[in-house]
């Protein structure tokens, strides 16, 4: 999570199979709220976005990618754990070297020693449905 006042510049990796995309599973306390979003993490200084998402994807579940498209740029203001955020992000279609992930039901991965997270395939439906949250909203568009 930023800082107050800070903006967080995010990669992405929209990963789809079919009629299903490859999402981590996140959980706001202050609303009691479950939601989900493509994998990715922050650029850092000196780092091109599209060399940060191939870093998050190694670092985070030890995947390569390929076919790395660029699907365009998202301004995303929001409210997690009742503090405002702010996150420019560079989003990319690609796919997975490895046709192993696309055998997965789900993953369990570390952003740190204290924050692990769920990484699963879920069917486009659920979220169009209003069933599942996905954000930003925004992504509905690249679907």
């Amino acid at each position: 999570m930023n800082k107050p006042g800070e903006i967080r510049l995010l990669a992405l990796g929209l990963i789809r199979d079919g009629e299903r995309i490859f999402v981590s599973e996140g959980y706001d306390p202050v609303k009691q709220d479950t939601f989900y979003r493509a994998l990715g993490g922050g650029v850092e200084f000196g780092e091109t976005s599209r060399l940060a998402l191939e870093r998050e994807f190694q670092e985070e579940i030890q995947a390569d990618l390929t076919n790395i498209y660029y699907l365009g740029c998202i301004e995303n203001l929001f409210i997690f754990n009742g503090r405002q955020g702010h996150e420019i992000i560079q989003l990319y279609q690609c796919d997975f070297a490895d046709p192993k992930f696309y055998q997965l039901e789900s993953l369990v991965f570390s952003e740190s020693e204290t924050h692990k997270h769920l990484a699963l395939w879920i069917e486009i439906s659920r979220f169009k449905s209003g069933e599942l949250r996905l954000v930003p909203e925004v992504f509905f568009e690249y679907l």
